[in-house]
């Protein structure tokens, strides 16, 4: 009976090196919005876009560095899973956000 690792490509996790840079990333990622929020120096609608982009950019760190999608030929339906599943749900949360917004219009204006 064969192995399940047997079949697992070696190349397919990241070294120590790499988990070392995601971490640190995920740190530094992570404090900056914490500053940010704990001392208060810019204005909020700044601080907002901020701590929304920080926390962009640290899934796509988590994307590459843990998750370790990429641009290889093995990542590929991984990627074009994810990128569907990310579709779905900014249609329904974009979509559900109209339906209330129009909602709320409609009850407003009587």
């Amino acid at each position: 009976m064969a192995n399940a690792h047997d079949t697992h490509h070696e190349g397919s996790h990241g070294s120590v090196k790499s988990y070392m840079v995601g971490f640190v990333l995920s740190i530094i990622l992570t404090a900056i919005p914490f500053g940010l929020v704990m001392f208060p120096t810019f204005p909020k609608n700044l601080t907002v876009l901020i701590v929304v982009a920080m926390a962009v950019i640290q899934v796509v760190v988590h994307l590459v560095y843990f998750l370790h999608m990429d641009r290889s030929k093995e990542q590929r339906s991984n990627v074009s899973t994810f990128l569907f599943t990310v579709l779905v749900i900014a249609l329904l949360v974009g979509l559900s956000l109209w339906i209330m917004f129009s909602i709320h219009s409609e009850m407003m204006a009587k």
